[in-house]
């Protein structure tokens, strides 16, 4: 695990490339704090430079980075883990190949040098490494499947910078980047900016399961698609899918158990987080470590879950309480540690646990992913809800009412309860199949054209991922954890886990983000994933049996804090300084008073705006110190 950056320049002065690729390594010194390593190497007038950071996980003492050829001719700089580098290595040295290392990285190069980049798509892992094939005039730039390790680039006139963090390229920049309308517009819709866009004008991020193809003779570059995905619907009894379910899970959880340091357990008390607890604790000999996260304000705090299935597994558990106290000494470097506005609260528990959790192990399995694969959701049942809604109910009926069920739903209190959900449900139904678009626009919703000033709107800000998906209008279940995948999934949740986990040099790895699990669950039916009111309904009877009856069935509210009562106390005197009349017409980006009246409704408890005023809160904090 670690981190790694690269330069492509026409520029031949080799000690300003040097400097510049050591100030963008040094940037991210967190994600790899054991070691590091440098290349660079010329092509005519074009200048090849990569490094790395390295967090020392597998082959402790022969692992160092660049790695080799063995003629020189091919070198590659890798973050991430392959958990199938041993089958692949194993394959390789029956045709021949001899390793100088034990690390997965040189699995990479040497498949790479068998199979050329068709190689990338035999890998099962989280990664995003750069070979430069010197006798091709070429460098590859790969991210993994479901983009759990980032990738962002940039191309001007005279350079194409790539790095895993957004911090190292815009350091490099003779002024500071414009702020794009694609990435501003999602930021508001979806408190996220998914791939390929950012907050950034002109600096992207690498999608999921893609490749960029750098040619040095050309001084252009072409993205590709690594895999295809498998949509095959397979005729299987649901007794027979349970079961392979299970053994396919276990497999991946020992999969991306192998380590040659510590390894724990986030464990939440969820489903997701007790199954991957349960097989790690079922393949150690000895207790394994689990950790969890807890509130000081009871209607939030979830620990009493968590204690059940430590006490199941006979783990050694560590629970760690947080107050608005533990929040306020971090936010600042959490926040701004993710390089463009990030919205999902759930980082600053997520930070803090991963905090802990350094303090024990360097490795940690997460729960990250379950909901995306197996139908977990709310919003997937709450989908399935707009079609028989919008056949029963004429819309003019619920135009007419909407309104007043808004204000009969409103709550002064952040607290997530049944009234907000249902408040957000009834704003989510559309009747042209547009629905699950505003059901997972958790920011603004159709809120931007009153945020926004026209000039900084863009209409169908969704356009690109319905293009990209194929799926303009969705219906199913699948067609949900397919827009998922491309976009909450590699834009929120592995945003949060890498950035927050990363920043404590801490490794975190998913066993449910796995190739075959999600082409596993494609092929099954949609009601062996969600069955009436049981989300995941096919994951939690293959493991039932294995904890108290009917504790996988319990409701769990996920990894929420209470950051609206935050916004009214701690954080207040910072928001009201970013709703300044001077500093907003400075701005120039929003209308000063839809957000002013947004606010202080929230402030003085009028009505409760908990996740637009957070949204509105950090972006402004990103941007204050970034331009101001």
């Amino acid at each position: 695990m670690c981190g790694i950056n690269g330069i492509i320049s026409k520029d031949n002065n080799r000690e300003a490339i040097s400097n510049s690729l050591k100030k963008m390594n040094q940037l991210i010194f967190h994600r790899g704090p054991d070691e590091d390593g440098f290349c660079i190497e010329n092509h005519k007038q074009i200048t090849v430079a990569m490094a790395m950071r390295r967090l020392s996980i597998i082959d402790l003492s022969t692992g160092k980075q660049p790695i080799y050829n063995d003629d020189k001719s091919i070198v590659i700089v890798f973050n991430g883990e392959i958990y199938n580098y041993q089958t692949l290595k194993a394959q390789l040295e029956n045709k021949g190949v001899i390793f100088k290392t034990k690390s997965d990285t040189e699995v990479i190069l040497r498949l790479y040098e068998t199979k050329g980049e068709r190689s990338f798509a035999e890998l099962d892992g989280m990664f995003a490494f750069s070979i430069y094939d010197k006798k091709r005039n070429k460098v590859f730039i790969t991210r993994d499947f479901f983009g759990e390790k980032p990738l962002y680039y940039y191309q001007d006139k005279q350079n194409f910078f790539w790095a895993s963090e957004l911090k190292s390229i815009v350091s490099n920049l003779v002024t500071k980047p414009q702020i794009s309308k694609e990435g501003l517009n999602l930021y508001f819709r979806l408190t996220y900016t998914p791939a390929p866009f950012t907050i950034y004008d002109k600096i992207f991020k690498l999608e999921a399961n893609h490749y960029i193809d750098y040619d040095l003779n050309e001084k252009q570059f072409t993205i590709h698609k690594i895999n295809a995905v498998k949509k095959e619907k397979q005729d299987i009894a649901f007794a027979e899918a349970k079961k392979q379910l299970k053994n396919r899970m276990l497999q991946s959880i020992e999969s991306r158990s192998i380590s040659d340091v510590p390894i724990g357990t986030f464990l939440s008390g969820g489903v997701d987080s007790s199954i991957v607890s349960l097989g790690l604790s079922q393949m150690n000999n000895q207790k394994i470590d689990t950790f969890s996260i807890g509130f000081d304000k009871a209607s939030f705090d979830e620990t009493d879950k968590s204690k059940l299935v430590a006490k199941r597994i006979n783990s050694n558990h560590h629970e760690f309480i947080i107050s608005e106290k533990d929040i306020a000494k971090n936010i600042h470097e959490i926040l701004l540690n993710f390089d463009e506005p990030f919205a999902d609260s759930s980082a600053l528990p997520t930070y803090l646990v991963a905090n802990k959790t350094r303090g024990f192990v360097k490795v940690a399995l997460t729960g990250d992913g379950g909901d995306e694969v197996f139908g977990g959701y709310n919003k997937y049942y709450i989908g399935k809800l707009n079609s028989k809604y919008t056949s029963i109910v004429p819309e003019f009926l619920h135009n007419a009412s909407k309104s007043v069920l808004n204000k009969l739903l409103n709550t002064k209190d952040d607290n997530r309860g049944k009234r907000f959900k249902l408040k957000k449900a009834v704003n989510a139904i559309h009747y042209n199949n547009e629905h699950y678009w505003n059901i997972i626009s958790l920011g603004f919703s159709n809120d931007t054209e009153k945020l926004l000033k026209p000039d900084s709107i863009q209409l169908n800000t969704f356009n690109y991922y319905k293009e990209k998906s194929g799926i303009k209008k969705p219906k199913t279940v699948h067609e949900y954890r397919e827009i998922d995948r491309h976009m909450s999934l590699e834009g929120d949740m592995l945003v949060k886990v890498d950035r927050t986990s990363m920043q404590n040099s801490l490794e975190c790895r998913a066993p449910f983000l796995n190739k075959t699990l999600w082409e596993f669950a494609n092929s099954l039916p949609e009601d062996y994933l969600l069955k009436g009111y049981s989300k995941k309904h096919i994951l939690k009877e293959a493991f039932k049996e294995e904890f108290p009856e009917n504790f996988l069935e319990k409701s769990k509210k996920g990894f929420v804090v209470p950051v609206g009562d935050w916004l009214r106390s701690g954080l207040k005197l910072e928001l009201e300084s970013y709703i300044e009349t001077s500093f907003l017409e400075k701005q120039n980006l929003f209308n000063i008073d839809y957000i002013k009246q947004l606010v202080k409704n929230h402030l003085t408890g009028k009505e409760d705006n908990s996740y637009k005023v957070w949204t509105y809160y950090t972006f402004q904090k990103w941007y204050v110190n970034l331009y101001v």
